[in-house]
């Protein structure tokens, strides 16, 4: 709102045909109201942190790039087809595109099935049944979820690896079981490890559709006659059709970008996904190639969500909600009590305590495997003058550590820091704006990064700044192309919680300290930023725990001076340093839970919330 003193007398002195009195009343409002400068300038930044990167990706599919002159018989940068072609319909497109797209299809459908399978039993156990232990289960059984991906890989490989990669052995080697390929490498471990990292996902999001369910349309049912088979069958699951749908597309738009588990236990074996072979491309300066892949997992990124956000759309139809009468009546387990039971505590035991277990009692073996006493040592973590080559000291005492350390915090703190605070802005405008136009803009481009999976878009950013473009210079190789890649991922979670945010808060407070005589500036400084002070430091912590967690980006676009702790663990793995690197995983995973408990305690949303009887 703008001070109707100012606006008075700037009114007047607009009254007369001078450009340069209309030109000084516009600038007045501004400097009183500035939203639409701040929506604007906003929107100049988000066309060239997210959109021109992505359009970046795209038209590198069609020029030939540089080194290709020959290859294409094309100058550099004329249009070409070689790289699509070559892709799709080439002797080469079936080790380039099609068999990395068939692996990450069965990685994926594999994975929806398996975690949807376990997750809805387990949401169904957690919400709607006497399950001894039924609060703290709501809480531990979400853990696999907080912690990174390659967590789980990291502890599969320690404990299955065999010989067919060079390095140490795993323990069931070292204890005389040689484990066939197909277990330790390649596509089972792949799904097993996916599906225990997403089948919490599964128990949240139908966990909360179950909540909503009335009991009492089963009650009905059986009250007609209907046997529990016929209820679960013909009532519950066409309700929870859109939340399963969702769940199975979410899962799928992620596991086509998966990148960290394909990584540990795919490319070492040749078996490649969509992810690594762009990972390949972009390693062996394959641009066109690896504009390509890029462009395909997006296209398949935009299309999945696409279809989930017209299932929620459907969604809508279903009136799952009852009125007064709606009740939320949990169904004694009977016999079924003890193995209920000891299948809950089973997952959370494959899926939490052996992956933590076995990377730390890894991170204290001379010998992987040997439980003797004489073979367990902390020389990993705080030793001196180790007998190996490039690793001399344990990890808290090397100097690399402590750097991706800093450069963790200094990195992806900033990055967060400022998506918080732009998220927040974005919020501002998005509500408090008068153009309608320029609110629904930001909305649409800062959840764009959403639609493309974080490999893909770490492709882009990387084609759009690894060369001068106009006055910036080349950014590849420094902290501030990892900062501005991190702010433009992050976009889509910090803008939805400052929408969300200033949506809560009416212009009143804002309104009284106008009329005290108090600019934009102080009303933003001293009102608006303390009465959303837990909303930022939610939409700050929220994107530092996901850049903890982060691969896809960091390993794209990190180089040994600008290793954060997630490469630097990958380096190690690179080295077969098995050891060091499951200890950095490990301090990686505690941050990362951790802190997603800081951020429950600080919201005050707590992952059991509304499961008290």
């Amino acid at each position: 709102m703008v001070d109707i003193g100012h606006v008075e007398k700037d009114a007047r002195v607009a009254s007369g045909n001078s450009p340069y009195r209309r030109l000084r009343h516009h600038l007045t409002v501004i400097s009183h109201e500035p939203v639409m400068f701040i929506g604007i300038a906003l929107a100049v930044v988000f066309l060239l942190l997210i959109l021109a990167p992505v359009i970046s990706i795209l038209v590198n599919v069609a020029i030939v790039q540089i080194g290709d002159a020959a290859r294409t018989r094309a100058p550099e940068g004329a249009f070409t087809l070689y790289y699509v072609t070559r892709a799709f319909a080439s002797r080469m497109s079936s080790i380039l595109l099609w068999q990395p797209m068939l692996n990450t299809a069965s990685i994926a459908i594999g994975s929806i099935i398996l975690s949807m399978s376990v997750g809805g039993v387990l949401a169904w156990l957690v919400n709607r049944t006497e399950l001894p232990g039924r609060r703290w289960f709501a809480t531990a059984l979400i853990i696999p979820f907080m912690l990174p991906t390659w967590t789980l890989a990291l502890a599969w490989t320690t404990i299955f690896k065999n010989r067919t990669v060079g390095g140490q052995p795993g323990w069931l080697e070292t204890l005389g079981f040689s484990t066939p390929d197909w277990l330790a490498y390649g596509r089972l471990p792949m799904i097993i490890i996916l599906s225990l990292h997403y089948a919490p996902f599964v128990i949240l999001i139908l966990g909360s559709a179950l909540q909503r369910l009335d009991a009492q349309l089963e009650d009905s049912a059986r009250i007609l006659g209907a046997s529990r088979r016929r209820v679960a069958f013909q009532i519950v699951l066409p309700l929870m059709r859109p939340a399963l749908l969702s769940c199975g597309l979410l899962i799928l738009a992620d596991c086509i970008g998966e990148f960290a588990v394909p990584y540990v236990l795919g490319l070492p074996v040749g078996f490649d996904t969509l992810s690594t072979s762009l990972y390949r491309a972009i390693s062996t300066r394959q641009t066109g190639m690896a504009a390509v892949m890029a462009a395909v997992i997006m296209a398949i990124g935009v299309v999945t969500l696409y279809i989930d956000t017209r299932m929620m759309r459907e969604a809508r139809r279903f009136a799952i909600i009852g009125g007064k009468g709606a009740m939320d009546r949990r169904r004694p387990l009977g016999r079924w009590q003890m193995p209920a039971t000891i299948f809950t505590l089973a997952f959370f035991t494959v899926g939490v305590v052996i992956p933590l277990l076995t990377l730390f009692l890894s991170t204290i073996m001379r010998v992987p495997g040997r439980f003797s006493p004489e073979n367990f040592t902390f020389d990993y973590w705080i030793g001196a003058n180790l007998d190996t080559v490039a690793l001399r000291n344990g990890i808290l005492m090397t100097p690399q550590f402590w750097s991706a350390g800093l450069n963790t915090l200094v990195i992806i703190g900033v990055a967060s820091l400022a998506s918080g605070v732009l998220g927040l802005l974005v919020g501002y405008v998005v509500i408090r704006s008068p153009f309608a136009a320029l609110g629904n803009f930001l909305r649409q481009i800062t959840f764009l990064p959403y639609l493309v999976p974080g490999i893909a878009f770490a492709a882009a950013i990387l084609t759009l700044f690894a060369v001068p473009r106009g006055p910036l210079p080349a950014l590849y190789g420094t902290s501030i192309i990892l900062i501005l890649a991190l702010i433009a991922d992050q976009m889509p979670f910090a803008s939805r919680s400052g929408i969300a945010a200033m949506a809560q808060l009416g212009k009143e407070p804002e309104e009284a300290a106008r009329i005290a005589g108090a600019g934009w500036w102080r009303r933003m400084l001293s009102i608006v930023m303390p009465i959303q002070k837990r909303a930022l430091a939610s939409a700050i912590l929220l994107p530092f725990i996901s850049g903890i967690k982060g691969v896809s980006l960091f390993i794209i676009l990190a180089v040994p001076a600008t290793d954060v702790l997630t490469t630097y663990s990958l380096r190690l793995v690179d080295y077969n340093y098995t050891q060091a690197a499951n200890a950095v995983v490990l301090m990686i995973a505690l941050l990362a839970l951790f802190g997603t408990i800081l951020i429950n305690r600080l919201t005050g949303n707590g992952i059991a919330k509304g499961l008290e009887s």
